[in-house]
């Protein structure tokens, strides 16, 4: 069983970046893919990011690569997501994720946090 708790969401202009932290609870926190997911009022949730246990290997939203940055911190059971040059259409909750393997599909992620929300404003 992983918990995963969300933080860093907030209220940004346009252009500016939000550091976004998970903390996961359990031991076995390095065993898992981590992914972060977003979901926009009315709309699906879309894949953002995911990164392999071991942080070797990482994967970005096609629209997203080049501002948004995961990384992760197994001593200390976290995963981040820097987001720069922020736009309003990223305003969305952020959730984060963790899978057995990596993948860009909500369904392909077995624990869940419960969102942070990130607004952007123009």
């Amino acid at each position: 069983q992983v918990q995963l708790v969300e933080s860093g969401g907030g209220l940004v202009q346009a252009g500016g970046s939000l550091r976004l932290s998970c903390a996961a609870s359990g031991r076995t926190f390095s065993s898992y893919a981590m992914g972060w997911f977003r979901q926009a009022p009315g709309k699906e949730r879309k894949f953002v990011a995911a990164i392999s246990w071991s942080g070797g290997a990482t994967a970005y939203a096609d629209s997203l690569k080049g501002r948004f940055t995961i990384s992760r911190d197994n001593a200390n059971n976290t995963v981040y997501l820097q987001m720069n040059s922020l736009k309003p259409e990223d305003t969305a909750v952020y959730y984060c994720a963790a899978a057995r393997v990596p993948g860009t599909l909500p369904h392909e992620y077995d624990y869940w946090g419960q969102g942070t929300q990130v607004t952007v404003s123009s």
